[in-house]
């Protein structure tokens, strides 16, 4: 059976099950040329199709993010693609990659940040995501800060809770009076009391 035809799709199959578990067994297999075939079907004619391959490539991302490295590119490339569900997805296998190869992401990062700022929410999630990581490696620290904290100025106040509790452990002490400042600046605009109790944590914590 070729890859493709194990696809919730081609399967006639509503659910992810079945793209979740390929992703699983082609991990266990540790067989690459099944990453390639699912690179080569996300041009496939039937969208239903280009969207299962997303999804196995970036649950495969998830568990074994070296699998994708060599294929950067071309999820940079689908960052600017008309179909929204390859958009967030390619961000969400760029966000497995980061740990792998933070390099490779790093240097397209002019790309991620404007899909970031444009895209949908899931779609910006992972590219904060993205920020974290970088920022977690010494030699982008400096870089990654100030993109981070503009993320932080500018997010949907629904997701500033997640965003500073993930970045929180990484932190390092020579950032921390900006980011928390940052965070104090934004809290008047948070209706929902619980959320604002959540980045209160985040300040208690780091102050």
């Amino acid at each position: 059976m070729t890859i493709v035809s194990r696809l919730a799709t081609s399967l006639h199959r509503k659910d992810e099950e079945p793209n979740v578990l390929l992703a699983q067994l082609i991990v266990e297999e540790g067989d690459k040329a099944d990453v390639q075939e699912l690179i080569d079907n996300l041009r496939h004619k039937d969208k239903g199709i280009q969207s299962d391959c997303i999804k196995v490539l970036y649950e495969i991302g998830m568990l074994k993010p070296t699998f994708l490295v060599e294929h950067v590119q071309t999820f940079v490339d689908l960052l600017t693609n008309k179909n929204n569900r390859l958009v967030w997805g390619a961000m969400t296998a760029l966000d497995a990659i980061a740990s792998a190869d933070p390099q490779a992401v790093y240097e397209a990062l002019p790309s991620i940040m404007n899909t970031a700022n444009t895209g949908s929410v899931i779609t910006r999630d992972h590219g904060v995501s993205i920020l974290i990581k970088l920022y977690s490696v010494e030699r982008y620290t400096d870089q990654i800060f100030p993109h981070l904290i503009k993320q932080l100025e500018s997010c949907p106040t629904n997701q500033l809770p997640m965003y500073a509790e993930n970045a929180m452990p990484v932190i390092h002490d020579r950032d921390r009076a900006l980011f928390v400042e940052t965070l104090l600046s934004r809290l008047i605009e948070i209706e929902k009391d619980s959320k604002r109790k959540r980045v209160e944590k985040v300040i208690k914590k780091l102050s």
